[in-house]
């Protein structure tokens, strides 16, 4: 099969590669569409190391159909099929109290496991057993069940901070994620969203996306408007979307007493922050990491997206075939396009 084989940081080839060896009851699925995320691009450059092998194929946000249902009978040839990536060990401690998100034993498609940036991706038994394979509904096309995933991110995220109904939210950064983030604190109930961001043409994006106000770090007051737009308080909840450490204190500056901060956005290797430790504990601010999705956050996000209460359609700007994947990827990373698609006809 064809696929795109990183070889090593910034060495990536479009090759033919060995078709995927299946073993009893692992599923075969020709990849009808796969998304790009930027932790594949934090890959891709070296920047993320970690569960990281070369060579091996990318790709964790995808759908397809499948080839080979290896003998489970809730499947069939042909089903569509979207998949959640992170596949949970069920028995360490933090499986047993339900935080399989972050199992310790976790492996995980497009990291330990050859990825969606091919032809066809295997899904191993123990996935398909474990429930992470979630059939389509009729109608739902492959680019947008492959949003699928990073939304159910972005659930894991406003869940950690509990956004809701009256909430006053502050996201910083409006790539694609920023976006999901503001159309996801909507669809909660957040009476007021804000978002901060220097490009022109995602600032416009966060306006269609439903915010309330889009503020220009570069030449705004970020500080000084959000104090006036809640009435000198402070945000409920501020999200850090965008991997850069220094606005991780920008956001505490930014929250209210006893609000919360989502540093959401991955960082590279080593990348610290100074914080202010005295707003944290005199204001009573909660700070706290995201990571990941489980599978009840992806089944609830493949309801938002399939029912339309959620809509993906006009993040998709760019698309590509899987023998442009270079392109993708690049296109990606510059910040031309709002959500990529490598689209296998």
């Amino acid at each position: 099969m064809k696929a795109g084989l990183l070889k090593a940081p910034n060495h990536l080839d479009y090759e033919s590669v060995s078709d995927p060896a299946l073993a009893p009851g692992d599923l075969l699925i020709r990849v009808r569409a796969a998304t790009v995320c930027g932790t594949d691009i934090r890959i891709f450059r070296g920047k993320k190391t970690v569960g990281v092998r070369y060579p091996s194929i990318l790709g964790h946000e995808f759908s397809g159909e499948i080839v080979d249902n290896g003998g489970h009978g809730q499947f069939s040839c042909g089903d569509a099929v979207a998949v959640c990536p992170a596949i949970p060990c069920g028995h360490c401690a933090h499986c047993k109290r339900g935080y399989e998100n972050i199992c310790m034993n976790q492996t995980a498609i497009g990291y330990e496991i050859d990825g969606a940036f091919a032809e066809f991706i295997r899904i191993p038994a123990k996935a398909v057993l474990s429930g992470n394979v979630f059939k389509l509904p009729q109608g739902l096309g492959w680019e947008k069940a492959s949003l699928i995933e990073p939304l159910a991110c972005v659930l894991n995220g406003q869940q950690r901070i509990d956004i809701g109904i009256g909430d006053r939210v502050v996201i910083l950064g409006c790539g694609p994620i920023g976006l999901l983030h503001v159309k996801l604190a909507r669809l909660s109930g957040a009476a007021r969203v804000i978002v901060s961001e220097p490009s022109s043409s995602r600032r416009a994006a966060a306006l269609e996306a439903g915010a309330d106000m889009v503020v220009d770090p570069s030449c705004e007051d970020l500080k000084a408007i959000v104090k006036r737009e809640t009435d000198g308080l402070g945000a409920d909840k501020v999200i850090v979307a965008i991997g850069v450490p220094r606005l991780a204190n920008d956001a505490i500056s930014l929250v209210r007493h006893r609000g919360a901060v989502s540093l959401f956005a991955g960082f590279s290797a080593g990348e610290q922050a100074m914080l202010d430790v005295n707003a944290i504990h005199y204001n009573e601010i909660v700070v706290t990491g995201s990571f990941g999705l489980d599978r009840l956050q992806f089944e609830m996000a493949l309801a938002m997206i399939a029912s339309g209460r959620l809509e993906v359609e006009s993040m998709l700007t760019h698309r590509f075939e899987l023998s442009d994947i270079l392109a993708a990827l690049e296109t990606a990373e510059r910040g031309d396009a709002i959500k990529v698609a490598i689209v296998n006809a």
